[in-house]
């Protein structure tokens, strides 16, 4: 293994899918701004849309994801790139 390539800041960090609340503890290096307490522990926190616990594909079942507001969204950020 090459020395000097590898991140040094891996912690423990929390992943909170956003579609069921589902929270799983991993290490990562992902940088992030909020945290959150999980079983009374303090853990820097990373939002997710979907994960093992919502995708349709491990589930084995077809859910409805709230996507309203995705195209207006994406319309609104690229505004500024409209050529009319």
């Amino acid at each position: 293994m090459q020395k000097g390539i590898h991140p040094e800041n891996y912690r423990l960090v929390a992943f909170k899918d956003m579609s069921n609340e589902d929270v799983f503890i991993t290490k990562s290096t992902v940088e992030t701004k909020e945290t959150i307490e999980h079983e009374g522990v303090e853990y820097p926190v990373f939002k997710m849309e979907i994960s093992r616990t919502s995708h349709p594909f491990y589930t084995g079942k077809s859910k409805l994801i709230d996507t309203a507001g995705r195209i207006d969204k994406f319309k609104t950020k690229y505004a500024k790139f409209d050529k009319k």
